[in-house]
């Protein structure tokens, strides 16, 4: 008969000693703390500085303000064509970012799915010039046909109302660009959720006689659901600071227009702080950074929203 011979019990109302923690734990976690403590202070730092900066701009009367129709006229345009290439990129990319994630996550061989990771996670390091020059010597050409045809065929639509421009440097084409540039963040982050969907989710639809299309509908995209919305917030805060790409694509004036694929397009905050900045002074400077704080603010909402959707899926407690 064998005995189990257990530790002794610590006296009655004495308290437990808590585990030395070791000089390495200590170190890493005041870095951590302090990497941490710096963003923060960095962050609060250039919201200071916009703040300080833009504010003679939008209280300046309406006459001094560039434009000379005060600030939020001066700024409503840029950030309606902020908005309207950014969201064109978003309704592009994310289709094709989740079908590519979900074909290297559940259909492509080992080898090929993890040299198509690669191939695709590159395109993220492809520099914004390159996509620029890209767009307006290969895309934009290439857009023309397909431009007028849309203005002859559908120019009762006010997306394609016309007249086509020659040239095809559009907010059409723009939206594009932008869509191959964010593509890799939002298949990059559908892909890793999608890897860590709980196997016996998979496995249980299967074995009720699902088809693997079936599985992915009915386990994968349900779980991955909250990461997808996340990467897609993630490439729109992207899209929304893109400048040098943009400002080489676009022809732009300062109207708002729903209008793709005409000649004259809205700027973005971010292309016309790039082109003006150089060749401003005074006031003109302080709109430019008022609305760099405009830009600041719907980044900050989009990166807050997106950090708010992946907080709820690390909640889930699904199978392991």
């Amino acid at each position: 008969m064998s005995t189990t011979l257990e530790p002794p019990a610590a006296p009655p109302g004495t308290i437990a000693a808590k585990p030395v923690r070791q000089v390495g734990d200590r170190i890493f976690a005041g870095l951590a703390t302090g990497a941490g403590t710096l963003i923060l202070l960095v962050l609060a730092g250039v919201a200071a500085f916009l703040l300080a900066e833009g504010i003679p701009a939008i209280i300046a009367p309406a006459e001094d303000v560039p434009g000379g129709n005060g600030f939020i006229a001066f700024a409503w345009p840029l950030l309606f064509g902020t908005l309207l290439a950014a969201v064109i990129a978003l309704v592009v990319a994310t289709p094709f970012a989740v079908a590519v994630a979900l074909f290297i996550s559940h259909y492509a061989p080992r080898r090929i799915a993890q040299t198509l990771g690669y191939l695709v996670d590159l395109l993220a390091a492809i520099p914004s010039l390159v996509y620029g020059l890209w767009g307006v010597a290969v895309l934009a050409p290439a857009v023309v046909p397909s431009s007028q045809w849309l203005a002859t065929n559908l120019g009762w639509i006010p997306l394609f109302a016309g007249p086509a421009s020659t040239t095809g440097r559009t907010m059409l084409v723009a939206g594009l660009v932008l869509a191959v540039m964010i593509l890799p963040i939002i298949s990059a982050v559908s892909r890793e959720v999608f890897l860590q969907t709980p196997r016996l989710h998979e496995e249980a639809a299967l074995a009720l006689g699902a088809t693997r299309w079936e599985m992915i509908k009915m386990a994968v995209l349900p779980f991955g659901r909250s990461g997808i919305i996340s990467g897609a917030m993630l490439g729109l805060g992207r899209a929304l600071g893109e400048t040098i790409a943009v400002a080489l694509i676009l022809s732009v004036a300062n109207v708002v227009t729903f209008n793709l694929i005409s000649g004259q397009n809205p700027s973005t905050i971010a292309a016309n702080i790039a082109l003006d900045f150089p060749e401003s002074s005074g006031l003109a400077v302080n709109a430019l950074i008022a609305s760099g704080l405009v830009l600041f603010v719907v980044t900050f909402l989009v990166n807050a929203f997106a950090r708010y959707i992946i907080n709820r899926r690390s909640e889930f407690s699904g199978a392991n």
